[in-house]
């Protein structure tokens, strides 16, 4: 096969927005008004992180639906899903048969949003920059990659790879890839603060109350040329501090739509007793979320500690429990949508066994109970961690072979926490970057990965260059399975559950909804429009 074509598996299950909830119509808010967005995304500025809307840095979903509005890149996930196709470029392809150089040709006319013109060394100089600034917060490590970069003229532009990677074009259509002007931002140190400046298809202002973002505006750019069309002239982005507050404002009119991440409670209601003119859709989603594990502190290094917690959690209970039918038990860093996913942990641990977790402490001679403290943040991943964590400390207490406590932390803590590797044992989610099985091995496994772990496997750090070898992604299934099966025996992590997403919006005041959030969770405000449908 032609090895320039980049062949994914299929996505099972992967299946068209549903609406599963719907009330009555009460009409629009008139068509010149911006479409106001409700989040429970929180950005913050502190000394750990100054800078988290910085290209360079910024490597969580909220951080990168920002971006993504503002700051273009070469590539970018076509409507639907499927291969990525050109936005800032004209047209990009690989060079060679071995996947190891990758040439992009620039649109004509192409302008950031102040009017200066972008070239071949601006996109030359954005990607080297977060190459050369490396954050701690794991993103430079999707563009590790890159040996060389070459221009040739204000257009064209050469990436040549330190190894073959058919997931190149995946990972320049992610906001690490996005372009920014050397006039605006310096080449060796973050942006601090909250400004963006771009050649996205919008500009965009905050509004602060102290070192946080109150509000985002994000007002349509005239100077954007790519290949997305706008539906709509401006967007109101507005942050709410948990799910009710949101959910209030959606009910009160105060906003339009409202996502990530409403509450398993407020989607259960909304399922079983709709509300009058709101309107509830589920989306296919690709998240994942798991325990994961600093494998050098004391009271874990030992991985029979860490088997045990796996034969232990009963992910069905956390699932069908705390979040119900939004999200169901995996055994696996890869989801069951993802082709190449093997439930790995299952096929090691079973079904949750007490005994078995008891042989397995026994044979390494663990003394028990093992003492741990599970800390998860409070502000990020919505309102059912708490009630997630409390369920975990319950199952593995119950056991009698571990005593547990739990912690939770609000995530502008939490994660610099976490990547100091001050907790033993911590609680994360993982929106892909890009849906290939590489993007849930590499970001967990691979050198300078965004857990800061300190955890190394000498095979699967050889497996996963091998696999992106493969433009068939099919044929790297080999090589994911045997990853899977190293994680489910050496277990840094510990897969829990996957999710499906969930937007809820008012009836006949917007269209474009089942649109709003891809696979990936990336939001396209672009797809939002006035009126009905």
């Amino acid at each position: 096969m032609n090895r320039k074509t980049l062949v994914l598996p299929a996505l099972v299950g992967l299946l068209a927005p549903v609406l599963v909830a719907c009330g009555a119509a009460d009409g629009g808010t008139g068509g010149g008004d911006a479409i106001v967005v409700g989040t429970t995304d929180q950005f913050i500025a502190t000394a750990d992180a100054p800078a988290p809307l910085d290209p360079a840095y910024a490597y969580d979903t909220g951080a990168w639906n920002v971006l993504r509005q503002t700051v273009q890149t070469l590539m970018h996930a076509p409507e639907g899903g499927g291969e990525p196709v050109p936005d800032a470029a004209k047209s990009c392809t690989f060079t060679d048969t071995a996947s190891e150089s990758y040439r992009c040709k620039l649109r004509s006319g192409l302008k950031f949003a102040d009017g200066s013109p972008v070239t071949a060394e601006d996109v030359k100089f954005s990607i080297q920059r977060v190459l050369d600034i490396n954050a701690d917060n794991g993103t430079a490590a999707l563009l590790a990659n890159i040996d060389t970069i070459e221009t040739k003229g204000d257009d064209e532009i050469v990436f040549h790879l330190a190894t073959p990677d058919a997931t190149f074009p995946y990972k320049l259509s992610t906001p690490a890839a996005g372009i920014v002007s050397k006039n605006k931002y310096d080449g060796k140190e973050l942006r601090e603060g909250f400004q963006v400046d771009g050649s996205g298809p919008y500009t965009m202002k905050t509004e602060t109350k102290g070192d946080q973002i109150t509000k985002v505006v994000f007002s349509k750019n005239g100077n954007y040329q790519g290949d997305l069309d706008l539906r709509n002239d401006k967007v109101e982005l507005r942050l709410f501090p948990d799910a009710d507050a949101m959910g209030k404002a959606l009910e009160a009119g105060d906003i339009d739509v409202m996502t990530r991440e409403m509450s398993p409670d407020q989607i259960k209601e909304m399922s079983e007793s709709p509300k009058d003119g709101i309107q509830l859709t589920e989306m296919p989603g690709l998240s994942i979320r798991y325990l994961a594990f600093n494998t050098n502190d004391p009271a874990v290094k030992d991985k029979a500690v860490r088997q045990a917690m796996a034969a232990i959690v009963d992910r069905g209970q956390i699932a069908g429990q705390v979040y119900g039918a939004t999200a169901e038990p995996l055994y696996s860093l890869i989801p069951t949508s993802i082709g190449a996913h093997t439930n790995s942990f299952y096929n090691k641990y079973g079904e949750p066994s007490t005994s078995k977790a008891a042989g397995i402490l026994n044979k390494a001679d663990v003394e028990t109970p093992v003492k741990l403290t599970l800390h998860y943040t409070t502000d990020h991943y919505g309102a059912g961690t708490a009630k997630e964590f409390e369920t975990l400390r319950d199952q593995l207490n119950a056991s009698k072979l571990f005593s547990v406590d739990i912690k939770g932390t609000e995530w502008s803590k939490f994660r610099p926490a976490q990547k100091r590797g001050d907790y033993a044992v911590y609680g994360l989610g993982w929106f892909p970057d890009f849906p290939d099985p590489d993007n849930y091995i590499a970001p967990f496994l691979d050198k300078g990965n965004f857990l800061n772990s300190p955890y190394v496997s000498t095979e699967a750090r050889q497996l996963i260059p091998q696999s992106r070898r493969e433009a068939d992604r099919t044929a790297a299934s080999k090589a994911f399975t045997r990853i899977q099966q190293i994680v489910a025996d050496d277990v840094p992590v510990l897969p829990l559950w996957q999710g499906k997403q969930y937007v809820a919006a008012r009836t006949g005041v917007v269209t474009g909804v089942e649109r709003l959030l891809n696979a990936s969770s990336d939001m396209q405000l672009w797809e939002l429009g006035r009126g009905s449908e």
